[in-house]
């Protein structure tokens, strides 16, 4: 990861906030920050990552070699001659050092986790708040205990707000996050089972993602999703919803449209009609909402939430509708959990009805779901039939659940294909150029790992 630096760090700067002893000082101007040895641009702070697989700490002269005027090191040999702050754990001085320097600035700051929809969410309420103010916000996977300081330290003083997306794998790691960024208003989009291998229920699940206002400033606010009963109750939070009448943000009349919804929003008691997004499916409605929400709190008016909303523009690969020789193609290739599969699988349906065509769901594995992978992928399977889907392809090691439950609950066999080999990506590619037809609409998505978009790729061609 490399970020480039707008507000200046001194090497002394660095020291006292790490608590980090200086070896070979020099008087420098650090430009860049960065953790990959192999790309080290001139001016560089290097900061060497012990991994599990590589150890930052034994590239310390190449990273001097390529560029960097100073590192941040656990320990360094005598053949480095470079400026060096070394200090216990180069991880924990990463977080230390972004939050000092976000401190600095003091923008406002928000963050958002949840099972699925946090990256979406983070784009929506980006685009809202980017209507008053000058906006950072997390790129590409910068969600992690390395990503979200290196965010940070991406922050100029011209930037007066951030939105920062917090991912997790287990418990402790949202609480570390949040101590970093001390957000002023926090989203938890849902609660799912992305991850429940690791963390073992889905209370659980809840437990780690409310980590989330550990670090919260002075007066920080809570938004909660109000038709997830496991996050009922959390006092002082506000809650936005479809189904529950309670809620103090709910979602009423959604219509949707080719290329987007409307949909309206009572806030204690007072209606906001037709307001429109440039995405459809239910599912974004929602993330939309929160970030209606968080504009509000955020001081943000009636018009400039509505425009903001129309400004939004999906990250790659998130339900990237586009035609390709006749053909709608969905491709929804970033990730995946069984509750994103179930709200694209409805699109794709809805989609399909208002054109009066063919509906193709191509669909890789879902990962990290340990002994629950079997049911997941059976429910995935009965969704599918469930939203009278035409054609399913599925794809990897648990296809054959999703294809079996498929049949179980109404898809005829002759419109069922299988390929088990999630490393033959020839197999399935070929079989869809032989079963799409002009018209179809045709949905990919998987987790990550399956890198769905190398079956788009036989499309495209």
């Amino acid at each position: 990861m490399t970020i480039h630096v707008r507000g200046g760090l001194t090497v002394h700067e660095i020291a006292e906030i790490t608590g980090g002893t200086i070896v070979n000082f020099a008087d420098v101007k650090i430009r860049h920050i960065t953790t990959d040895s192999r790309d080290v641009p001139s001016g560089a702070l290097f900061i060497a990552i012990r991994g599990e697989r590589f150890d930052g700490n034994e590239y310390l002269a190449s990273a001097f070699e390529k560029g960097a005027v100073c590192a941040l090191a656990e320990r360094v040999s005598e053949d480095v001659k470079g400026c060096v702050v070394v200090v216990k754990d180069t991880r924990l001085a990463l977080g230390q050092l972004a939050k000092a320097y976000k401190d600095k600035i003091a923008p406002l700051t928000v963050a958002v986790t949840g099972s699925v929809g946090k990256t979406t969410t983070k784009e929506f309420i980006y685009a809202v708040l980017s209507e008053k103010y000058n906006t950072l916000k997390t790129s590409g996977n910068f969600n992690n205990e390395i990503g979200l300081p290196m965010t940070l330290l991406g922050l100029s003083f011209d930037h007066n707000a951030v939105v920062l997306e917090m991912g997790m794998s287990g418990s402790g790691e949202i609480d570390y996050l949040s101590r970093i960024a001390v957000p002023h208003i926090g989203v938890v989009t849902n609660i799912g089972t992305s991850h429940i291998g690791q963390l073992g229920s889905r209370e659980a699940i809840r437990d780690a993602k409310l980590e989330i206002k550990n670090g919260f400033s002075k007066d920080g606010v809570l938004i909660l999703n109000a038709d997830e009963p496991l996050l009922a109750g959390v006092e002082g939070a506000l809650y936005v919803g479809k189904d529950n009448p309670n809620a103090d943000c709910r979602i009423e009349n959604i219509v949707e449209g080719e290329k987007g919804t409307a949909f309206d929003l009572v806030i204690r008691k007072e209606k906001y009609e037709s307001i429109t997004i440039p995405v459809v499916g239910e599912h974004n409605v929602l993330n939309a909402a929160f970030a209606w929400q968080v504009g509000m709190v955020a001081g943000l008016g009636e018009f400039e939430i509505r425009r903001g909303l129309m400004r939004f523009k999906n990250p790659g690969m998130r339900q990237n509708i586009f035609e390709s020789n006749g053909i709608t193609v969905m491709e929804d290739c970033y990730n995946a959990a069984p509750e994103s599969m179930q709200a694209s699988l409805k699109v794709l349906s809805n989609m399909a009805k208002r054109k009066k065509c063919r509906s193709v769901a191509v669909l890789g594995d879902m990962k990290e779901l340990g002994d629950y992978a079997k049911e997941a992928h059976q429910k995935v399977g009965a969704a599918v039939a469930a939203y009278d889907i035409d054609v399913l392809v599925a794809f990897g090691e648990h296809a054959a659940y999703i294809a079996e439950s498929a049949l179980r609950f109404g898809l005829n066999a002759e419109n069922v294909y299988v390929f088990p080999d999630e490393s033959d990506v020839d197999a399935p590619g070929r079989a869809i150029l032989r079963i799409i037809r002009r018209s179809d609409i045709v949905l990919f998505k998987g987790s990550r790992a399956m890198a769905m978009e190398r079956l788009v790729a036989y499309l495209k061609k």
